[in-house]
Formats: structure tokens, C-alpha cells, sequence
């Protein structure tokens, strides 16, 4: 039986409605100039048991959060992602799987192919060698790139990111070659940096799009709380100590969503309607901020594609 999605009518919300379950460090790839969790294949799953991330989703069930995106690392690395994927269903819960899409087990096909889950994943060039440099696994664009168009023709809702990390990079090609292959949701943002594309060792809030913690947080492997997975040099409370409620009403986290520099878009408000209330980033290699489209949600932030975000440009 399919689960019904609703938020419980007794329990209160505290306004977070996206929350990121970044459940593994570990991945095959090894993109060592951009991947903000320092991910790679000798990382562990972090000190979190599949009981912590049980107890986790209830309490983002209980609190109002909609969906939940299970990423890392590389989220289908860990030992028990199908059976929380399926607990968040079972919870109510919508879901999007971040996956490197490297590889693709098949009962994981069928996983993707429940209608409340969605597949979200990065992509870099559609030059195989400059995708595979990017990633450090020779292979890596050849198994994506089919495993992107596996999905498509199971009619699985696909997202794809594509990061923009270097002058002459084929982002806008590989962008053509993702529409061209079906996926509906195409979104080039540049690399952000934090994790291995850190330039200090403390990252700047200015690197982050400017709506993190505005609906939407993560918990990162230790349990920790932070505004997303990209703003991880941002502590704002563990599940460890304290339930998702006591966090997000703490002090801690207050303080932590009033550092980030809010999205200063520079649309007229009457070129926007309510549902789309700011620019879209456009995929010039400039990066410079576009007029508002309605019709296209690819404001959202890479690698994580969650919703609604925006480049600050600062």
C-alpha cells in the first residue's frame, strides 16, 4: 500500500520542510578539486546507526518535513539505504536519492521507480575524458550517462546538476546533452566552495546560495545539524543530543540561519509569481543573474538540487 502524504494534523512544524540525510562519506569516485563532503572510496559511513536514522525520519515526519533526500557520499553505499528509503515512504515521507548513478543495482531500479521517490545526480561534460578527469574514475561518464537514460526510460523524474568548475568546461554541451536525452530538469550552478574546493580553511557563508536554513537543513554522518550540506562549516545542533524540534527551536540554529547572507534577487516584483519569487541563475560561464522565468525551477543548488536556492555572486 502506498503511503498517504500528509503532515500529521497534532503535531506542530517548525518550518523546515527539505531535509538532507547525508547518510555516508563513502563514494567510488574521487573528485578531489570540488566534492564539498571530501568524500571517496576509503570513507566510512560516520558514527549515525540505521536506528539514528530511523528515529530521525519519524522526528522529520513528526515535525512537518515533506520530503527527505538521502545523498552522501555516495547514499546507495550504505548497508541499510534501501530499507531507510523504504521507512521514510512508510513514514509518509517524500524521497530524492542523490546518487553518483556509477552504478545502479538492480533492486535499486525499482526502488527509484516508486512514484514518491526521485533520482537527482551530477554531471560534468559530455566529453567522456573530461567528465572522468573530473571525477577520477576512468568509466564514471560512460555508466552515468546510461544509467541517466536507464532512468528516463523507466519514467523515473531525474534531475541532473551539472557543475561548472573551469574555463572551457563543456557544462553547456553537457546541459544540451541532458535535455536532448529526456531528463526534464537540467541546472548548471558553479562549484561552491567548501569540501575539497575550499580556499580557506573556514569557508565563507558567501559561498552558500543564500536560502539555506530557509525550509530546508541537513544531518550530516555525526549527527551533526547544519542549514545543508554545503554549509556543513555551520554546526547548528546534533541529533545526537537533542530531537530535530529541540534544534530548530534552539538558539544555536537561530544564530546560525541569521549568518547567511540572504538571496538578494534583482527582479521586479511584478516578473515573478508567488510560487517563483526569485531569479534563476543563468548558465553563462559568467554566471550572471537572469530575469525571473516562472516556469523553470532550476534555481535549485548544486550538487544537492534542493529547492529554491540562489547564488549570491558576491
Amino acid at each position: 500500500m502506498t503511503a498517504v502524504l500528509e503532515t500529521p494534523a497534532n503535531t506542530a512544524s517548525s518550518g523546515i520542510t527539505f531535509l538532507e540525510l547525508e547518510i555516508t562519506r563513502r563514494c567510488q569516485l574521487t573528485c578531489s578539486s570540488h566534492c564539498y563532503a571530501e568524500a571517496g572510496p576509503a570513507k566510512g559511513h560516520g558514527s549515525m546507526t540505521g536506528e539514528d536514522w530511523r528515529r530521525v525520519i519519524d522526528e522529520a515526519s513528526a515535525i512537518g518535513v515533506e520530503t527527505v533526500q538521502f545523498i552522501g557520499g555516495e547514499p546507495t553505499l550504505h548497508p541499510e539505504f534501501a530499507s531507510l528509503v523504504r521507512y521514510a515512504l512508510h513514514a509518509g515521507l517524500r524521497v530524492q536519492v542523490f546518487s553518483n548513478l556509477y552504478r545502479v543495482r538492480t533492486e535499486h531500479w525499482k526502488l527509484f521507480s516508486h512514484p514518491h521517490v526521485s533520482l537527482g545526480t551530477s554531471y560534468y561534460s559530455d566529453d567522456a575524458e573530461e567528465h572522468d578527469r573530473i571525477t577520477g574514475r576512468k568509466g564514471s561518464h560512460d555508466s552515468t550517462r546510461a544509467n541517466i537514460i536507464e532512468a528516463v526510460r523507466r519514467g523515473i523524474h531525474v534531475k541532473v546538476g551539472v557543475i561548472h568548475m573551469r574555463d572551457g568546461q563543456r557544462s553547456e554541451e553537457a546541459r544540451a546533452e541532458m535535455a536532448a536525452l529526456g531528463v526534464a530538469k537540467v541546472h548548471v550552478d558553479r562549484v561552491r566552495g567548501v569540501g575539497n574546493a575550499a580556499k580557506t580553511l573556514l569557508p565563507s557563508t558567501s559561498e552558500l546560495c543564500g536560502r539555506c536554513a530557509d525550509g530546508k537543513a541537513a544531518v550530516l554522518p555525526d549527527g551533526t545539524v547544519t542549514p545543508c550540506v554545503l554549509g556543513r562549516f555551520l554546526p547548528a545542533g546534533s541529533v545526537k543530543t537533542a530531537g530535530l524540534k529541540a534544534v530548530f527551536a534552539g538558539q544555536q540554529w537561530a544564530q546560525v540561519a541569521a549568518s547567511i547572507p540572504r538571496s538578494r534577487g534583482n527582479c521586479a516584483p511584478d516578473t515573478c509569481t508567488p510560487k517563483e519569487d526569485s531569479c534563476t541563475p543563468s548558465s553563462d560561464a559568467d554566471r550572471v543573474l537572469t530575469a525571473c522565468n516562472p516556469d523553470n525551477d532550476s534555481s535549485d543548488c548544486s550538487p544537492a538540487e534542493t529547492p529554491a536556492c540562489e547564488p549570491s555572486f558576491d
